[in-house]
């Protein structure tokens, strides 16, 4: 699967996708990751489609906050561009959950030694030896720090954080969904229509969430809030869900289990 994103610009940021789409360890990994998540642990999607869905929301939210006037960690403390913060970005969203390959848990610790030679090999022709380790360490960085264990230091990283939990809409459960998982994950992420990411002269992320079932209040308020929180961005952000239809859709006839 070929990633799409808005490179605009940024050169840097075009041969990057360009090295991606064409990285065929890289692609099967997330491949991998879908096996493990989806097939073997009867969870949500965790591969290209959540890396699309990731890559695109968090380069759209860095670059509302750059608009806004809010400076990248990696212009701020290594003097880099703006264009440099992209690069990271979007290498830690591709490359976040490829500890999957290892095991569900604990995949964002699996994910540093499993990135790290994919990291390093994406961007040797990039930068020179200085850039070189100055992106692999703020990569590594947003990629470990997508887990609510760990505190984002960087912008960046808050803004990888965020963007993984908005991957939440309809379709990522359809999956597990269908092949009977009814979960408060599934069915919650069932009654998320639509994620908006929105820039205001009040918060430079918006987040308008449409539901369609009031159960997908679990995934703003047991998922998105936790990532929000501690990502060194709240005060930039703002979220709003609300059902956006006359009545609830009805999910589920009956729920049952035994122990």
């Amino acid at each position: 699967m070929a990633l799409n994103v808005p490179v605009n610009d940024n050169e840097k940021l075009g041969r990057l996708l360009e090295l991606v789409n064409a990285d065929v360890e890289l692609q099967t990994m997330w491949a991998a990751s879908n096996i493990t998540a989806i097939d073997r642990s009867h969870m949500s999607d965790h591969g290209p489609t959540h890396v699309a869905i990731v890559t695109n929301a968090a380069l759209l939210m860095l670059r509302n906050l750059m608009r806004a006037g809010v400076e990248p960690s990696v212009v701020k403390n290594h003097k880099m561009t703006p264009a440099d913060a992209e690069v990271v970005v979007f290498l830690a969203s591709c490359t976040h959950d490829v500890g999957h390959i290892v095991h569900r848990q604990d995949h964002a610790r699996y994910s540093i030694p499993v990135a790290a030679p994919i990291i390093r090999r994406l961007i040797e022709s990039l930068y020179d030896i200085k850039g070189r380790t100055i992106i692999y360490g703020e990569v590594l960085h947003a990629i470990i720090s997508h887990s609510t264990e760990y505190t984002p230091l960087t912008m960046e990283a808050g803004v990888v954080r965020i963007a993984d939990a908005l991957d939440m809409a309809e379709g990522r459960s359809r999956i597990p969904f269908s092949i009977g998982e009814k979960n408060i994950h599934s069915v919650s992420a069932q009654s998320i229509r639509n994620v908006k990411i929105e820039s205001t002269k009040e918060k430079p992320i918006t987040l308008k969430i449409e539901m369609t079932n009031s159960a997908g209040i679990y995934q703003v308020d047991g998922l998105l809030k936790e990532k929000v929180r501690g990502s060194g961005l709240e005060e930039y952000v703002k979220v709003t869900a609300e059902v956006k239809r006359p009545t609830e859709q009805k999910i589920l006839d009956t729920y049952e289990f035994e122990l």
